[in-house]
This record gives C-alpha cells, sequence and structure tokens, in this order.
C-alpha cells in the first residue's frame, strides 16, 4: 500500500509498518515480503509502530497512576518490553486511508487502544500518517507524524511513548558492516543490566559524534543505548510536534553510494546496531543475522513513567493528545 503518487514506499495495516523504503532501487528497510510473514516471524519488531509504551519499563511495574499500581507482563527478562507481548506493532490498524496533511498527500492509519490492552490504562486512540515528498529533487523523504488521544472515561491517566522500529541497511551485503555512521549527541542514559536507565546523564564511553564504521559481529563495537536530545525534562511537552525538527544521526555507505538522515523532534533515541537479530529465510526473503541493520528509534525518556524528574513527558491525562514527528531523508550519490 503506496504514498499516493510515491512507489518508493509501502506500509501494512499491521503495525502501520513501514515495509519498504527504496532508494536507487534498493529497499534499505528489513522486513517480509506478506503481512502473514510478520505475524509469524517478526520478534525484531521490523518497521512497527511500537506502543503503548516503547522501550523498557521497569520490573513491568507502573509504579503510581491513578493513585495504584499497575503490574504489566514482563516479556523482557524482569521488563515489560514495547508494549507488551501484543503491542501496538502487532495490532491491525484501520488503514491506509489517503488524506491531506499539510498540504499534501498522505495515509492515515488509526487503531483503538482499549482500556486495559496489554494492561495499560485508558482507551485511547492512535493515528499514524505518512507523507512523501522529495527535497533538493534528489532527497527521498519520509514524515511519520504520530499522535495518541485519550479518548476513554475509564480513569484520569495514562502512559504513552511511541516510536518507529524499522531497521536499515544502506549497504550492499547482508549486514551493517561498512556503513558510517554519526550521531548527533554523545550523551546517553547509562543503563543497567536489563537496559533501564539509572537515573543520570553522561558522556557516551566511545566518540559518536564524529563519523565511525559500523561492525556487525563485534561484541565491543555492537550499540544499543539512549542517547539524549534534550537533557532538561521540563522542556519537554507532551506533544513535541511544535518544536523544531533535529538530526539525530546520518549513515553513509561508500559502496552504495547511499545516504541516510534520521530527525525528529522527540528528546532522545535508543541506536541499536542489531546484535540480537535472528530471523529465518521467510517466503523467499533471505534470513538475518546479528548485525543485518540497524535502528534508530526516536522517542522519550526510558522508564519515565517511574522515574519523578520525567514522568510528565509520558503521563498523558483525559482529554489531552500525544504528539511527534519522525523524517527519514535519504539519496544516492550521483557518482554511484
Amino acid at each position: 500500500m503506496s504514498v499516493p503518487e510515491q512507489a518508493e514506499f509501502t506500509f501494512l495495516p499491521l503495525g502501520a509498518i513501514i515495509q519498504e523504503f527504496r532508494v536507487g532501487g534498493k529497499n534499505i528497510v528489513l522486513g517480509f515480503p506478506t503481512q502473514e510473514d510478520y505475524v509469524k516471524h517478526n520478534t525484531p519488531h521490523y518497521g512497527a509502530t511500537i506502543g503503548r509504551v516503547a522501550n523498557r519499563i521497569k520490573n513491568g511495574k507502573i509504579e503510581s497512576l491513578n493513585g495504584r499500581e499497575y503490574q504489566l507482563i514482563q516479556n523482557n527478562g524482569p521488563n515489560a518490553l514495547h508494549g507488551g507481548p501484543t503491542g501496538w506493532g502487532k495490532r491491525v490498524f484501520d488503514g491506509p486511508q489517503t488524506v491531506q496533511r499539510h498540504g499534501r498527500d498522505a495515509l492515515l492509519f488509526k487503531y483503538h487502544c482499549q482500556d486495559a490492552e496489554e494492561g495499560y490504562p485508558g482507551t485511547v486512540e492512535v493515528r499514524v500518517w505518512y507523507t512523501a515528498s522529495k527535497e533538493d529533487q534528489s532527497k527521498t523523504v519520509l514524515t511519520a507524524e504520530y499522535e495518541v488521544e485519550f479518548v476513554g472515561d475509564e480513569c484520569e491517566e495514562t502512559v504513552v511513548n511511541i516510536t518507529n522500529h524499522s531497521y536499515f541497511n544502506i549497504g550492499d551485503g547482508p549486514t551493517i558492516k561498512g556503513t558510517t555512521a554519526q550521531l548527533a549527541t554523545a550523551k546517553y542514559l547509562p543503563l543497567d543490566a536489563t537496559g533501564i536507565p539509572l537515573g543520570n546523564i553522561t558522556k557516551f564511553p566511545r566518540d559518536v559524534t564524529e563519523p565511525f564504521t559500523l561492525e556487525d559481529t563485534s561484541e565491543e563495537a555492537h550499540i544499543d543505548d539512549v542517547f539524549v536530545m534534550e537533557t532538561d525534562p521540563s522542556k519537554i511537552p507532551l506533544d513535541t510536534r511544535g518544536l523544531p525538527l533535529r538530526e539525530l544521526a546520518q549513515f553513509y555507505n561508500a559502496g552504495t553510494g547511499l545516504h541516510l538522515e534520521v530527525h525528529s523532534t522527540e528528546p532522545a533515541f535508543q541506536f541499536y546496531t542489531g546484535k540480537y537479530i535472528d530471523v529465518p529465510s521467510v517466503n523467499g526473503a533471505p534470513a538475518h543475522t546479528e548485525g543485518a541493520g540497524f535502528c534508530v528509534e526516536p522517542s522519550r525518556y526510558v522508564n519515565a513513567i517511574n522515574e519523578p524528574g520525567w514522568r510528565d513527558m509520558v503521563l498523558l491525562k483525559k482529554g489531552q493528545v500525544f504528539g511527534c514527528k519522525n523524517v527519514y531523508k535519504s539519496w544516492k550519490s550521483e557518482s554511484k
């Protein structure tokens, strides 16, 4: 299902998944041939819209919401991950519906998430708009805009942290080896052994703000960490769409000449180099192993709902709207 007049992209109702993002004849996102393949095999969350809460919640427990504690399913060691075993990435959205968004043709996907689904309180409506465009005639641009509205009356507040979980490979081989990366920030949230932030912000131990080369199987070179663009939680609104877009990361592969930039209004992002990818050959598509793709997942701080100084950025109250926007830009160098 393509954005009107933009054959570079295809999407699926399941999880409002980005299935294809074609640049220079190459699909730069990992995925499967059919929606049914995603249902059966998408353990890495390829291309999926992740919610109600992206990333991890410590011990699967929301310590205080609506004056009580909520115990969620612990589907990642002791923690709750990516909205639970059947989070938004595994739910079928309504759509796509062709609509006008900010003066352009766009595809709209919607999902009505009921109170108590995966243990989360309150009924919300999720809206995802995908808009394709060109920049400087050469750059293929995909804008993903997200909106979550608290529409139920079951309680007074809930929690939301939404992201897209696409894996990219802009090289000409089966892994990301040899692709050059550069992150916009070296500030990050140190994590415990289970992926939960310790509560402080400090400098990443490696130099990631200068170009560095990605590896596919090096234990020391793999990254799976939360990088921070905005270090002052008081400056992070519930709806970040009114903030300027900022470039989070850029990538280049000399073999293909392909470039990728990821921009967002969000205050943080998980950068993951695919250490745990293990997907068999499916329906004629090749198997994917360690380092087959990398992720840039814009979001709020991880486990924010349980950190008093962070929780306002993910706390959605009755009648309010949560929002954010991500922009992906990719192109091929003229010499390639």
